[in-house]
């Protein structure tokens, strides 16, 4: 049996209200999630395989997880603030995954949404 099991803890995702999309850093959005996960360090360290003092240097930007210990992360945190982050400073809007509009871009995009709605309609 050379097969590992996978004993990755997943949590229900926590919603992250629109208030707290105000991250100033990666480094801030993961401690966000570790803190209002309830959960300690030393677990979040264990439960996503990330050495603590790593961890720690994460927390203060000095380090950078993998990309599966990110993964781990949200899943044991049950919070995704570090994908909303990169998101928000892409441009997109979190709820949607739209990139974020101007109102000119807005109604742009309504009124071309009427006019074929309405060439639709005729047809």
């Amino acid at each position: 049996m050379s097969e590992q099991l996978n004993l990755r803890v997943k949590r229900p995702l926590r919603v992250i209200p629109e208030g707290e999309w105000t991250w100033p850093s990666e480094a801030a959005a993961i401690a966000a999630s570790i803190s209002r996960s309830g959960l300690k360090e030393k677990t979040v360290a264990i439960e996503a395989d990330i050495d603590p003092s790593t961890l720690a240097k994460v927390k203060q930007g000095t380090a950078r997880p993998s990309e599966s210990g990110l993964d781990a992360l949200m899943d044991c945190t049950g919070g995704e603030d570090w994908l909303y982050y990169w998101l928000l400073r892409r441009g997109y809007d979190p709820r949607t995954l739209r990139r974020f509009e101007s109102d000119v871009e807005r109604e742009n995009r309504e009124l071309r949404e009427r006019l074929q709605q309405s060439e639709h309609d005729k047809q």
